[in-house]
């Protein structure tokens, strides 16, 4: 089977799957949340299918393939984000027990303007988010098919079909149908890189003996010279003025650079918003913490393997596109012009086209996984925190699933538009792997905007709604100035720091919500919200059985009141 005709029928797969999962008779509770009922290890896998995106299963070994060590600070990066995850927020966040990031501020902080602002600021890290994922299907589609539908380029067609089909799964399915497929779709892509993983080393190649020979030359990559592509070399970041080498870092990022990538990424994850809104289904703080354990490890496992690959694919194409006319065609001097299709080329070399198929397969599941989960957190900010809450408070459940099902089309729909606006050779030439790097401008955002807040409202109970409104909106400016500088800087200088300012605006974030929060009125009841949220069951417990008392006590009074008037 060719793996065009893969990905068609992948696609009718998903479509199908969208209608046989329609839930009969469902409820918001069900369709954002799948009723609060899915277990440890699937939402493990589930969460990994919705965090490990086309960033991950084509990007992070791209990064290695373009820049070598330095490409491992994505991994590194996107593994740690579950750490922090991990200690201060899974249980906690559970435990509140809410629809989505803006239901969890607007009651924890008593403040509508709290939850506003965090849906506009949730719907700005799904589009940027949502963007590069449609990129990726293009790239896919464009590489493994290499024609279009209907008169339409191959990039389009790739873009529009994959959106279409998820945008139709999560609309009849909903989160319940979303989990399971996410979760089955994370198994075949560790399987496959576990399989290309094995094949290449099972073939004689050994890892250690090809990151040596690497090593021993100094690393260069084609540029675009007025449409002449040609090879030049990488200048080491660390060294002014001398080459970088493929297993030393220096090849991307300077040391400031370096340490802000990571930390966009790490302060990112906690924030993102289609990762945060699966810790709501889970069916106790206990359930949410134990699931991030998996998630660590699974996630880790996964970006060991693609590193290995992104080391076996600078090592292997060069010589595979001296006997395959179809990866020459690909290349400049043995060098991949564009870094994503390292996984795709490797495929072919030790599969041949199902080789190819299989691995263009995994890197679309990891696209249509991701795309879903964020979906569904665009329907629960619109549908659930605007329209249920603002526009139609009395609607009854059809109509809010509705709005929902809306939500899903209208920002699917904008995705694909703003992702065939921006077509990937347009930036290619900056970054070492273009769609790993417009997923981190997402990382940026929500650990910018949201996690500072966000762990505050958690942790700090003097946090109050305006103190949150200044945090996220102090963070989203910062963060949009700087990486707008290193955009317009382009290779110069502090660019690369200039586009990853985790580090500068999550303190500005948390400063300004500090600073606000002293200056005005805590919400109310923030006691009772503590021990929601931290309490053990017995303070829980505890906490109801004391306002129940009080609303007795305060009804007694009223009818004692009353009767002695009578």
């Amino acid at each position: 089977m060719s793996s065009g005709l893969l990905l068609v029928v992948l696609l009718a797969a998903v479509g199908a799957v969208a209608v046989l999962i329609r839930p009969q008779r469902a409820s918001t509770l069900d369709f954002y949340l799948a009723g609060r009922r899915v277990g440890v290890a699937t939402n493990a896998c589930a969460i990994c299918g919705d965090y490990l995106s086309a960033a991950s299963f084509m990007g992070v070994a791209a990064a290695v393939y373009a820049s070598g060590l330095d490409g491992m600070w994505y991994a590194a990066g996107f593994a740690a984000g579950f750490v922090p995850v991990l200690l201060f927020v899974a249980a906690p966040l559970r435990r509140f027990g809410e629809f989505s990031i803006p239901d969890f501020l607007g009651k924890r902080l008593g403040s509508d303007g709290a939850r506003l602002t965090s849906v506009a600021v949730v719907q700005l890290v799904i589009l940027a988010y949502l963007v590069p994922q449609a990129v990726a299907s293009g790239i896919i589609w464009e590489l493994a098919v290499g024609r279009g539908l209907g008169g339409l380029p191959a990039y389009t067609t790739g873009v529009l079909l994959s959106t279409a089909a998820v945008m139709l799964m999560v609309a009849l399915g909903g989160m319940r149908g979303t989990t399971w497929t996410q979760a089955v779709q994370f198994l075949l892509l560790l399987a496959i890189f576990l399989w290309l993983v094995a094949v290449i080393a099972a073939s004689g190649f050994s890892y250690p003996d090809a990151l040596r020979e690497l090593s021993s030359r100094p690393l260069a990559n084609p540029v675009d010279d007025g449409g002449a592509w040609r090879l030049e070399p990488v200048p080491n970041r660390l060294d002014p003025g001398a080459p970088a080498f493929f297993g030393e870092p220096g090849g991307q990022y300077g040391q400031l650079e370096q340490g802000a990538l990571i930390v966009s990424l790490a302060m990112g994850t906690a924030g993102l918003p289609h990762i945060m809104n699966r810790y709501f289904t889970s069916p106790t703080g206990t359930a949410a913490r134990m699931t991030t354990v998996w998630v660590v490890g699974l996630a880790g496992l996964f970006y060991v393997l693609a590193g290995l690959l992104g080391i076996a694919a600078r090592s292997i194409v060069q010589d595979a596109s001296a006997d395959t006319p179809w990866v020459d065609r690909l290349t400049t001097g043995g060098v991949l012009r564009v870094p994503e299709h390292a996984m795709p080329v490797l495929g072919e070399v030790f599969g041949g086209p199902a080789g190819l198929g299989a691995v263009a397969v995994g890197a679309l599941l990891a696209v249509l996984s991701t795309i879903g989960g964020l979906l569904l957190a665009s329907a629960a900010s619109w549908g659930h925190d605007i329209y249920e809450r603002y526009l139609n408070p009395r609607a009854t459940q059809r109509q809010a699933l509705r709005a929902g099902r809306g939500a899903v089309v209208l920002v699917a729909a904008l995705s694909a538009a703003l992702a065939l606006a921006v077509p990937p050779e347009s930036l290619s030439g900056q970054f070492p792997s273009i769609v790993a790097t417009m997923v981190t401008w997402a990382f940026v955002l929500a650990g910018s905007a949201l996690t500072p807040v966000f762990i505050l409202a958690i942790w700090w109970r003097r946090t109050t709604g305006p103190g949150a409104v200044a945090g996220m909106a102090t963070g989203t400016a910062v963060a949009v100035a700087m990486g707008a500088a290193g955009l317009l800087l382009g290779d110069a200088g502090a660019a690369q720091a200039l586009l990853t300012p985790t580090l500068v605006s999550a303190p500005c974030a948390a400063a300004a919500a500090v600073a606000v929060s002293l200056a005005t009125r805590p919400p109310k009841d923030v006691d009772g919200m503590w021990t929601r949220m931290h309490g053990t069951a017995a303070d829980r417990r505890a906490v109801r059985l004391a306002r129940l008392t009080m609303a007795g006590l305060g009804r007694r009074s009223r009818e004692h009141r009353d009767g002695g008037r009578r």
